[in-house]
């Protein structure tokens, strides 16, 4: 795994890794500066290694159980001894409108807990993840709690992961 800084902000940085578990040994690490009211949004394609990541945070959290994707369900509730972390999967909702009918808004505007969200673009549109033509960062820096992750495929088992710089 190979990890650097930025793009524009010096809050950005940018991993390759290069197996499934280098991701989720970035996810472990990402894991050390997650306090309760984060909400990590996680952007990609079908495999691109979303779960992966919110596994290895989820382990990191001190989580032993399954983790899987709640594609179908739209959130799974991970309880920890001092946290709670909700993982939501958006791939089915459609609009705004669609994830707010859905009453999500508790664990992306104010979460008690950890929030980490797949396919977030449906509820922040896909303009809040634009990158760079570098894909060095994010072209935007909006006002808000949300610490945005772009994760692309560049081969069958590397990725590249943009982020807001977790600070570890």
């Amino acid at each position: 795994m190979t990890c650097g800084a930025s793009g524009n902000y010096t809050t950005m940085a940018t991993c390759i890794t290069r197996s499934p578990e280098e991701t989720f040994a970035l996810g472990e690490k990402w894991s050390r500066s997650l306090r309760s009211g984060d909400v990590i949004a996680l952007v990609g394609d079908l495999g691109a290694g979303k779960t992966q990541l919110v596994k290895g945070i989820a382990a990191g959290l001190g989580y032993a159980k399954r983790v899987q994707s709640p594609t179908f369900a739209l959130i799974n509730e991970y309880l920890l001894a001092e946290l709670i972390v909700y993982h939501l999967d958006l791939y089915r909702l459609e609009t705004k409108h669609d994830v707010a009918v859905a009453g999500l808004d508790e664990f992306l505007i104010q979460p008690n807990g950890i929030t980490l969200v797949e396919w977030p673009e449906r509820w922040f549109g896909a303009e809040f993840f634009t990158l760079n033509d570098d894909k060095s960062g994010f072209v935007n820096k909006p006002e808000t709690n949300v610490r945005r992750v772009v994760l692309e495929t560049l081969s069958e088992t590397e990725r590249r992961l943009v982020y807001e710089d977790f600070g570890v």
